[in-house]
């Protein structure tokens, strides 16, 4: 890393906060007797004026914190990531032992470079040594120079790695007049590090003595050292080995100078005639960094003195990084750096030492969020030497520009500008979280983590590293390769970055990639190659309105750039005629359906890397979309129901405008409103267009029935339809009366609809069925002033009182609450349209893991759609993987006890509306559902959660989409393993005791199950849309539903039934522990019992093997076997 590794904040990382964001809860000193004790304050102290240092801290609580809390939070993660004085006492005591044993390392004879025999076996030389012939003599001689640098001695360490890095300065007898070229100075230094490796390691202070290269960069190995036995953990001392600043000439490593000669490092006998020898920034750079760690100590501590919000400012800075992974590896935003940025913003006076830790927070979040060093780098060299490289001459050399206060050495040399926008991106929507009222900043920005899986919209990898050898070679990356030391990853990732960022710049509004870690290794091995940094990770964020557009259109043909263009996209572009008349370069991607169009990333990606980089399409790995196939419709490749759905609410809107324009009605229907998951787009297996097979059914009159020699026919859902008729004197006032209207108004709609629009409709009681277009729509009457009519109450003094009965709850949830959540929901889908997708994803894990039946439709729709409306501190999903990720996520780490979740739906409640439920919410905690979900229209009562789900069944759904969570981020995010994503929707059943198997054949929606059957049976039904006469389907007709009412009923006091409903083939059941508890011998307790003597006491216990031979009975026809997995019964 460029930059010197002076500052150790390189690798070290903020705490990890543990789920549920709260700071960690470790053991805590007791405080004594006396501080436990509140103190008595005199009268006069009491009612004393504020001193003015604490009246600034209340003024400033007041115009930067949004509340107190935040500046107590912040305080208590300072108190948590700061070194504690006792563990500050052992490292020092450890730093001087090592002194003493670093001076007293014998010499050695001089030798050949290249004659490493006098190293031991036990010690192999930290340094790729290719190719290994090289001039120059070394020694080895004790240091000149031992000295602590980095943040342990400015007190800006952070835990929980501490690293303490010491530079030991190589005398300069050992080095030769040329040691600049060619690797000559990394190979002396690595020999150096090598000796002292060889015999630290004998001594009995060490718990461990290995190698690792410093940020991951191959040229630069350094030493680490760590105590003996318990302490291990505490401390890593570093070993730079670094040379006097006045050895070489600085002018030598100018970014333009070059110091590796080609002929040497292609292992040619001679350069060829006329070659001018290209320049290898990288390379000097890294010589440099070690010239000036001394100086950069100095450089820190100057800013440091008297600035104590430096040291917090520093700290919070560090674990801002560190949530978003970008601390650590080639090319990182390292602590070091982010030291001397706030060096530089106090030298231009950005910030001054007046400032608390939380301001200097937000001034270099501001300044990143601002500043493109990209393409303005910075300096903090003060007085301009004519003689020192200029900015321009860094930038032609480097992506990133931060020039040290020395003038020579870039900070940012080895980071990407790909890396450094994706910091930029963080800062700006960091900026945003800390300035919105609504979000808890400080939960938000330094307790949530962001790994690359829940942060971009589409992961790719590249499985392969050793491919961008390939990439080097076709991109003719020579001289980038001999600056950099070999290493082809670090060569080509800059050129692999621009060149996606290019073809993705329509669509992505960043992408971004992993930053190459190699780990430690153990200093008898053999140092890890350039493809050790295993598969290279690569972020996508999209904007949504772009990412699946199909078409990329290019330059008007006879336009010089139209040659470009195609030069870029190879054989896929093509001339277009467009609709204004002209003729242009365009390239058109093939795909039909909305789960295609998501993916034309991905043949933009393919392509690319293969025609410009030539990286097989075995090479990339693509996890995007891997989830979605556990939504895919039917067999056929078609999309994930996205367009079955749109045609679905085409045929709504149609039926709807013809129910208000109906003629010869008594009252008009004044709205008609859907309340279908459908109709939000959230319907896990939207309805396909169906028409009956009459030969499967048995018919009757007007309608079929189901026969019983063949297979279950196919699940029809009926699509609900709200219609509300307009009000009138001539309703009656009696709630049995409003029913019986209602149903002469279904006969009346099912004969105007058939007379006037030739629709087949089946009229019922409390509804009617419409056959529209392959669907079925269910209409339901509804009458505004019903839900008051059945709150009527007379008392027993005959007075008229309202209150809500079950009735009337029931009545106004679907008659009025359910419509507006579709209506709105429906607009959330308009808006962001990953959003249905994500819901069907989340509703498809619940049911596979046998809680469709615990938890509402409405109330995970209500969770997903929280993840839209409320990101931070992501940005909305654009697929509907990272959407589901995401699901798991908020399920398992959110506060359910202590928190309500306050879904904002069209941004109806206000900063104080969300104080005042918070509130509400503590106050009544007891009393309300486990899970508390507030919407503007239902602040107080959390509707969808009131019955369901119970604490248990939460518990249960937390823990497994923890683990759900887990498994999936390991198989995506491991591109070399088997990635059978449908593994976290495979429920697991050795929980269970009873487990009845169902039999497949009348099991209607058996081909929604996540491992689809082979072969599948006919189930009397073909798709059609057009059919218009035609005898009635069976609908809503599923037998495995109708089986666990049964059982529910039955057998609701001894055991809880679980079932899949989208085609599960298994109903397990949990006996209720406190049933098996024996009671008195009663005949009102005698249901699903037995008598037995316990204690010469006749008592009854549950007679498990009658009750399971009633499953049996009950399902005959349906149930293939009932297997009893436990033994709890035996009492």
């Amino acid at each position: 890393m460029a930059g010197s590794p002076e500052a150790a904040e390189e690798a070290e990382q903020g705490p990890e906060p543990p789920a549920g964001g709260a700071v960690r809860r470790g053991k805590r000193a007791t405080p004594t007797a006396a501080a436990s004790q509140p103190a008595k304050l005199s009268r006069a102290e009491l009612y004393k004026p504020p001193t003015s240092e604490e009246l600034t801290q209340l003024k400033e609580t007041e115009d930067l914190f949004h509340s107190s809390l935040l500046r107590l939070q912040i305080e208590e993660l300072l108190k948590e990531v700061t070194l504690k004085e006792k563990k500050k006492k052992k490292i020092d005591a450890f730093l001087h032992e090592i002194n003493s044993l670093l001076s007293a390392i014998p010499e050695t004879l001089e030798t050949e470079l290249t004659d490493q025999a006098w190293l031991s076996e036990d010690v192999k030389v930290p340094f790729l040594q290719v190719p290994f012939h090289v001039k120059g003599r070394f020694r080895f001689m004790p240091p000149a120079e031992l000295k602590v640098v980095g943040s342990y001695l400015l007190g800006t360490s952070v835990r929980p790695d501490i690293n303490v890095d010491i530079a030991v300065t190589m005398p300069r007898e050992i080095f030769q007049d040329k040691d600049n070229l060619n690797q000559r100075y990394h190979r002396k230094r690595a020999l150096y590090l090598s000796h002292i490796a060889q015999h630290l390691s004998k001594e009995k202070l060490f718990g461990s003595v290995k190698f690792a290269y410093m940020n991951s960069n191959h040229l630069k190995p350094i030493l680490l050292l760590r105590p003996q036995g318990k302490d291990e953990k505490i401390v890593t001392v570093r070993l730079h080995a670094c040379l006097n600043s006045d050895l070489f000439k600085p002018s030598r490593f100018y970014p333009s100078k070059n110091n590796v000669r080609t002929a040497w490092f292609m292992e040619q006998s001679s350069p060829k005639e006329g070659t001018t020898e290209p320049p290898t920034p990288h390379y000097n750079n890294s010589i440099l960094c070690d010239t000036v760690m001394l100086s950069h100590l100095h450089f820190l501590s100057n800013a440091a003195t008297d600035f104590p919000g430096m040291k917090d400012g520093l700290a919070l800075l560090k674990v801002w990084l560190n949530q978003r992974q970008l601390s650590k590896g080639l090319g990182c935003f390292s602590g070091f750096l982010v030291s001397m940025l706030v060096a530089y913003l106090l030298m231009k006076r950005k910030i001054v030492k007046m400032m608390s830790g939380y301001q200097v927070l937000r001034s270099a979040l501001q300044f990143l969020s601002t500043t493109d060093l990209s393409v303005t780098g910075i300096s903090l060299a003060k007085d301009a030497d004519p003689s020192l490289p200029v900015l321009d001459d860094f930038h032609q050399a480097f992506e990133v520009v931060f020039v040290d206060p020395s003038g020579l050495v870039n900070l940012c040399a080895d980071m990407t500008a790909s890396k450094y926008h994706q910091v930029q991106f963080e800062a700006k929507r960091s900026m945003e979280i800390l300035d919105d009222r609504m979000v808890d900043g400080f939960q938000v920005l330094l307790m949530t983590p962001k790994p690359m899986l829940r942060t971009f919209d589409h992961v790719f990898h590249l499985k392969h590293v050793s491919k961008l050898q390939g990439t080097c070679k076709k991109m003719q990356l020579l001289n980038e390769l001999m600056d950099r030391g070999g290493n082809y990853v670090a060569a080509a990732l800059p050129f692999v970055v621009s060149l996606l960022a290019r073809g993705l710049s329509q669509r992505a509004q960043l992408v971004a990639h992993s930053l190459p870690q190699i780990p430690e290794w153990p200093i008898d091995a053999e140092p890890p190659k350039h493809k050790d940094v295993g598969p290279l990770t690569f972020g996508l964020l999209f904007v949504p309105e772009f990412a699946a557009s199909i078409l990329e259109k290019g330059p008007q043909a006879d336009h010089p750039e139209a040659l470009e263009f195609r030069t870029f996209w190879g054989e896929k572009s093509e001339l277009r005629r467009f609709q204004d008349g002209s003729i242009c370069e365009a390239v058109v991607w093939e795909a039909s359906t909305a789960c295609q169009k998501r993916l034309i990333p991905e043949q933009i990606i393919r392509h690319l890397l293969k025609l410009h980089a030539d990286i097989p399409e075995s090479s990339i790995c693509y996890t995007g979309a891997l989830l979605e196939s556990v939504i895919r419709t039917g067999k056929e490749a078609g999309g994930t129901g996205e367009e079955a759905m749109v045609s679905v609410v085409c045929s709504y809107d149609d039926l709807s405008r013809k129910l208000w324009n109906l003629k010869e009605l008594p009252l008009t229907v004044t709205a008609v409103q859907g309340v279908h998951p459908a109709l939000r787009y959230t319907d896990v297996f939207p309805p396909i267009p169906m028409k009956p097979i009459y030969s499967f059914h048995n018919r009757s009159k007007h309608f079929l029935l189901p026969s019983e020699e063949k297979p279950c026919p196919a699940y029809i859902t009926p699509l609900k339809i709200v219609c509300h008729m307009e009000g009138s004197g001539q309703w009656p006032q009696d709630k049995g009366a409003i029913k019986r209207i209602k149903a002469a108004f279904h006969l009346q709609l099912a004969e105007l609809l058939q007379q006037q629009h030739q629709l087949v409709c089946r009229p019922a009681v409390t509804h009617t069925d419409v056959y529209k277009d392959g669907y079925i729509f269910r209409l339901q009457v509804a009458y505004h002033r019903e839900p008051l009519i059945l709150k009527e109450v007379v008392t027993p003094e005959g007075m008229l009182k309202y209150q809500d009965t079950e009735e009337s709850r029931q009545l106004e949830l679907e008659t009025l609450h359910l419509p507006y959540l579709t209506s709105s929901l429906h607009g959330l889908q308009q808006q962001h349209p990953v959003f249905g997708s994500t819901s069907r994803l989340a509703k498809r894990w619940i049911s596979a893991q046998l809680l469709s039946d615990s938890i509402s439709e409405e109330c995970v729709d209500l969770l997903v759609a929280f993840l839209f409306l409320h990101p931070a501190p992501f940005t909305p999903p654009s697929s509907p993987q990272v959407g589901f990720l995401r699901f798991l996520n908020l399920l398992a780490t959110f506060d359910w006890k202590n928190n309500p979740l306050i879904v904002n739906l069209n941004t109806g409640l206000t900063d104080s509306d969300c104080t005042e439920i918070k509130n509400k919410f503590v106050a009544a905690r007891a009393r309300l559902p486990v899970m508390f979900l507030a919407t503007p229209k239902d602040q107080w009562s959390s509707m969808w959660t009131r019955e369901r789900p119970s604490a248990q069944i939460l518990q249960r759904l937390v823990l497994l989409a923890l683990e759900s969570l887990r498994a999936l981020e390991e198989q995506l995010m491991d591109p070399l393993s088997d990635q059978d994503v449908k593994m976290v929707f495979r429920p697991p059943l050795d929980f269970y005791d009873v487990l009845i198997h169902l039999n497949p054949n009348q099991i209607p929606r058996l081909l929604e199950s996540v491992d689809r059957p082979v072969k599948s049976v006919s189930r009397g039904v073909v798709k059609n849309s057009s059919a218009m006469n035609i005898l009635f389907p069976v609908v809503d007709y599923d037998p495995v539903q109708l089986y666990l009412q049964e059982l529910r009923n039955a057998f609701d006091d001894l055991a809880l039934f679980f079932y899949d409903k989208h085609g599960g083939e298994v109903i397990a059941v949990l006996w209720k522990p406190l049933s098996f508890q024996p009671q008195p011998f009663k005949v009102s307790n005698m249901r699903g019992r037995k008598v037995t003597t316990l204690n010469n006491e006749l008592v009854c216990v549950p007679n498990v093997e009658a009750i399971l031979e009633d499953f049996e009975i009950l399902g005959e026809g349906l149930v293939k076997s009932v297997e009893a997995r436990t033994e709890k019964w035996t009492i």
